[in-house]
């Protein structure tokens, strides 16, 4: 999602997957209630009708669904786990988002949870659960403390990869909007984090659904 004006989504081809599989004719209709910026992979959801995306979207306005991210970050973190929390603003004339320590007009309470599963002399690889889910929101507050995502140059990362920043969007669990019982979704990492020099190490022997 976030793609650039007249580029394709995953939205559009989820879609067109749709029309074919299922011979629809005219516009599907697909409600987007889960959203990742385009440079993050990993999970998304859709609803199929109007009555299950209000549903959804309803759990994820009150924050019931679970979700939990895997990123590699530049440096590493004094504590194995800890908790970030600051207060975070738009900047549009910036177009990025802005941290404080103490509310500010017009910012919004954010917090999540880390916990770091590996690192090495030159990166961490840490999973991170959102206790709120602001814009921008793991990007800014690992940048805040000196270890930003990797290749996330907007929020000073110092590296690049081919396509996109090291973050990924790797489970979420939430309540199905039309039956009784949980869901519990997954997606793998990239390939590219497993063929890029230097993540190897941190990758190698960690089990990523424990």
């Amino acid at each position: 999602m976030g793609a650039a004006i007249g580029q394709p989504t995953v939205l559009d081809w989820t879609k067109e997957r749709i029309r074919k599989k299922y011979n629809k004719p005219g516009n599907v209709f697909l409600g987007v209630v889960s959203r990742i910026d385009s440079f993050v992979s990993g999970v998304l959801v859709f609803a199929k009708t109007s009555k299950a995306a209000g549903r959804l979207a309803k759990q994820f306005r009150e924050s019931s669904p679970k979700k939990k991210y895997l990123a590699i970050v530049e440096g590493t973190l004094t504590e194995s786990r800890g908790v970030f929390q600051s207060w975070l603003r738009k900047n549009d004339r910036l177009k990025k988002m802005e941290s404080f320590s103490r509310e500010v007009p017009q910012s919004r309470f954010s917090e999540l949870d880390y916990c770091v599963l590996k690192q090495n002399k030159r990166f961490s690889l840490v999973e991170v659960n959102l206790i709120t889910g602001r814009k921008h929101q793991i990007r800014v507050q690992f940048a805040d403390h000196g270890t930003p995502v990797y290749a996330d140059r907007k929020y000073g990362g110092s590296q690049k990869m081919n396509v996109g920043i090291a973050l990924h969007s790797w489970y979420l669990e939430l309540q199905h909007p039309t039956r009784s019982e949980r869901l519990e979704l997954f997606c793998p990492l990239p390939r590219e984090w497993y063929d890029h020099q230097g993540f190897a190490t941190l990758l190698d022997g960690v089990d990523l659904m424990a």
